[in-house]
Parts: C-alpha cells; structure tokens; sequence
C-alpha cells in the first residue's frame, strides 16, 4: 500500500491557519490587538529584507510594520494600518527542520511573536516571555 503525501499549504492554507491562530488565543488578548492586518507571503520582499540587513530571505519567518501600541498618540488619529506578515516559505523551512512542533503551532508562535512587536515588546522581552512560559 502506497502512502500518500500532500501538497505543501498554500498560502490561502496559511492565512486560514493564521486565522485559526488568531481565533485561539484568549479573548482578552484579541481585543487589546485591535485592528491588525494579516498578510501571508512567501518570503519578505526584497526591499524589506534590505532595510533589515538580511541576505537569506529564509531567516525572515515573520515581521510587524506599524507603529506599536505604545508609541501611539490621539494627536495621530489615522496612523498607518498594523500589518503582520507570516512568510510561508521560511516558516515551512523551520518546521520541516525543527520536527517537534505542529505546523500549527509554529504559525502560532510567530503571529504571537508579532503581536508582542504590535504591544510594543522587543525581541528580548518575548524571548523572557516564552521562556518563563515555557519553564
């Protein structure tokens, strides 16, 4: 008998799960994101990854734009739209070579990771967060 394989998620497979993602964290937690905008692409465009000094777009599995919650001001009231992007193809690299964790909970991972950018954290504090969750 033959196994069969599937086809690697599409990107409308990722926002889906992203959606997923999103609709699973405590409500609490919803609503003090707000208005975000999720956005799945393969990779970063290159721009992007330029701005950040990255050559290899597959060590970019997420990234928020914005202006974060703490630098918001009410003298701004149309400041420019949240935006998180998943990149489909690096998240897909890492999960295929971490093998503990489900697709999903990478997806996860990095759109909470990313919500904490949208908070106003640094990648040190979410780093202390996840590991004193993780402890």
């Amino acid at each position: 008998m033959s196994e069969t394989i599937g086809r690697a998620p599409s990107l409308d497979d990722f926002a889906r799960l992203a959606q997923a993602a999103f609709a699973s964290l405590p409500e609490a937690f919803r609503r003090m994101t707000g208005e975000v905008i999720f956005r799945v692409q393969d990779f970063a465009d290159p721009d992007v990854l330029a701005e950040l000094g990255i050559e290899d777009p597959f060590e970019l599995t997420g990234l928020y734009q914005g202006v974060d919650l703490t630098q918001r001001s009410v003298f701004d009231p149309t400041p420019q739209a949240s935006l998180v992007f998943l990149y489909r193809r690096p998240i897909l690299d890492e999960w295929a070579e971490n093998g503990e964790v489900t697709l999903e909970e990478l997806i996860s991972h990095v759109l909470v990771h990313e919500i904490g950018h949208h908070f106003g954290l640094s990648d040190d504090q979410i780093d202390a967060i996840e590991a004193a969750a993780d402890g």
